[in-house]
């Protein structure tokens, strides 16, 4: 089966913003307005997989993504930075790549918690 992120590589009208090793889209399953994904050309499973050289690049791209968005989406007021690895952690597909999802203040009622509500019960650390 055909990776859709190589081919996504090779396709820089659908970039958003990248560097030497990085590139930025949006996500085709948006979480919110503004949700992209930062992945890395080369082809490697997961963000341990990453060299230093293209984890630096991802921490770059993702504050110039930030800025972009900002601009984009005035109201923006937080991020969730989030990635899946393995299949019990919910990845779907074998190339690594990086969620960035613009957040707003009241979007939804309880923010707390965050990310930890990839496991709902655990999310207001009670």
């Amino acid at each position: 089966m055909e990776c859709p992120f190589c081919a996504y590589a090779l396709d820089q009208n659908c970039w958003v913003a990248y560097t030497d090793e990085i590139f930025a889209i949006k996500d085709k399953y948006p979480a919110t307005d503004g949700h992209l994904l930062l992945i890395p050309y080369r082809h490697v499973s997961d963000y341990f997989d990453l060299t230093r050289q293209e984890q630096c690049e991802m921490n770059n791209l993702f504050e110039l993504c930030a800025t972009i968005l900002k601009k984009q989406y005035p109201g923006i007021t937080g991020f969730n930075i989030g990635t899946n690895i393995g299949l019990s952690a919910g990845q779907s597909v074998d190339h690594c790549h990086v969620h960035m999802i613009p957040r707003r203040d009241g979007d939804v009622a309880n923010p707390k918690g965050g990310v930890r509500g990839c496991v709902p019960e655990k999310m207001s650390y009670e």
